[in-house]
């Protein structure tokens, strides 16, 4: 039986042509904005660093890991770490936590944002909304160290929250709420609405401020009422800014946070308060089990990365754009 030959079918002309000139305009353009290239040198370098270095730790995660040993006297023990979390009562009741207070602070953030950015741009009063900014930017400033003590310090037995629901009839006797585990998801919601949503508006009010005023003009031609024009020229021309930060969002669902409520928890509320990022803190690191905590990490990368894709995804076949 004849062997057949493969022969290898050069590129045509017109191919190579087209590379070529794809390849000088792309140098052409880099050496028009070297400027712009030498400045993204720097933040190339601390990625490069601090994010994709560490990497090798993940290592850690597949070995019973000993500081004192080098990496090859390290005992390897494959997914012992991920069998142990995903068998732990205690992280799966960590897993809800965290997802519970991602979900109510991404919806309640979104909501509130978007709502008083609509609100400040709706104010004709230029000093009055320089002021209404200023305050509502204020909290941010804030550690959150500071914002805990003062949180505290509110919802104490003693704290103006209490007096002011007992001079209102709304409660009969006072209440510790730090102290009552089915209240954490609420506090710690308010709280971080409290402390960032007039950081979280500055994007929003960038987006309202490149919407052509023609088209608010023409809808005061067309008799449309304020709240007329919210809805159909304000938050229409802040969608396409809308869709990219929910995605960029969801990505970070698995991320919860972890100063507030370690600030604000305690053993009281801990069923409720308690994150994977506290856990970590609690059962890896602070008993040295590193392993444990890396593998935490790791599991909360690779959903983080999930849930991104397929927000994109999502969002892209419902024909509302992408990251990419």
């Amino acid at each position: 039986m004849q062997a057949q030959t493969k022969v290898n079918t050069p590129a045509s002309p017109a191919l190579q042509t087209d590379q070529v000139k794809g390849l000088k305009a792309f140098l052409k353009k880099c050496k028009s904005q070297k400027a712009l290239l030498l400045m993204t040198v720097p933040f190339v370098i601390w990625v490069f660093v601090f994010k994709y270095l560490p990497i090798w730790g993940w290592t850690m995660a597949f070995q019973d890991f000993k500081p004192a040993r080098a990496f090859s006297e390290q005992e390897w023990v494959g997914f012992k770490h991920f069998i142990f979390l995903f068998k732990d009562e205690r992280f799966l009741g960590v897993l809800r936590n965290t997802l519970a207070q991602s979900m109510i602070n991404l919806v309640l953030g979104f909501v509130t944002a978007i709502g008083l950015a609509v609100l400040i741009n709706e104010l004709t009063n230029v000093k009055f909304k320089r002021v209404v900014q200023t305050i509502s930017y204020l909290p941010h400033f804030l550690s959150w160290v500071v914002a805990a003590a003062l949180i505290s310090s509110l919802l104490s037995i003693d704290g103006i929250i209490n007096e002011i629901l007992m001079a209102l009839n709304i409660i009969d006797t006072k209440i510790l709420w730090l102290g009552v585990g089915e209240y954490f998801w609420g506090i710690l919601a308010a709280s971080d609405i409290w402390k960032n949503v007039g950081w979280n508006t500055i994007i929003y009010l960038a987006a309202i401020s490149m919407i052509d005023q023609e088209q608010y003009e023409a809808a005061k031609i067309d008799g449309a009422s304020r709240l007329q024009r919210i809805r159909y020229v304000t938050i229409p021309g802040m969608k396409q800014v809308i869709v990219v930060l929910l995605i960029m969002n969801i990505g970070y669902i698995i991320e919860a946070g972890f100063e507030a409520q370690y600030l604000l928890g305690n053993g009281q509320n801990i069923e409720y308060s308690e994150n994977i990022d506290v856990f970590v803190i609690n059962y890896g690191i602070s008993m040295f089990n590193f392993s444990l905590a890396t593998a935490a990490g790791i599991f909360k990368t690779v959903i983080s990365l999930i849930f991104l894709i397929a927000a994109n995804s999502f969002s892209k076949k419902m024909g509302q754009g992408g990251l990419y």
